[in-house]
């Protein structure tokens, strides 16, 4: 098992930028594949990013691309996820997770949650 903390959520006006870290502790961070998945209000929760055990491979929902990169330094076993480019359509509570299939993203593929972290982009 391990336990994932996030951190830097915030308020941010939109066309800004936040970096969420996810802090990692028990089983051996860098075995996992980890994903970012985001819940809004009202919402079902859905996936954001995912991102190898190396780091050398990732993959984004459509909405994201070009916005949002996930990297992780296994090192500091640190998860993160820099959102640059923010709209109002991506405030949301963003949870990071461990991935049971690499490939997959759906809330179903996860091993482990953090707490989340709330985001909030203003008009």
């Amino acid at each position: 098992q391990v336990h994932l903390v996030e951190s830097g959520g915030g308020l941010v006006q939109a066309g800004g930028s936040l970096r969420l870290s996810c802090a990692a502790s028990g089983r051996t961070f860098s075995s996992y594949a980890m994903g970012w998945f985001r819940q809004a209000p009202g919402k079902e929760r859905e996936f954001v990013a995912a991102i190898s055990w190396s780091g050398g491979s990732s993959y984004y929902r459509d909405s994201v691309k070009g916005r949002f990169t996930a990297s992780r330094d296994n090192g500091e076993n640190t998860l993160y996820l820099q959102m640059n480019s923010l709209n109002t359509e991506d405030t949301a509570v963003y949870y990071c997770a461990t991935l049971k299939v690499w490939g997959t993203s759906t809330p179903a593929s996860v091993g482990s949650w953090g707490q989340g972290t709330q985001v909030t982009v203003s008009s």
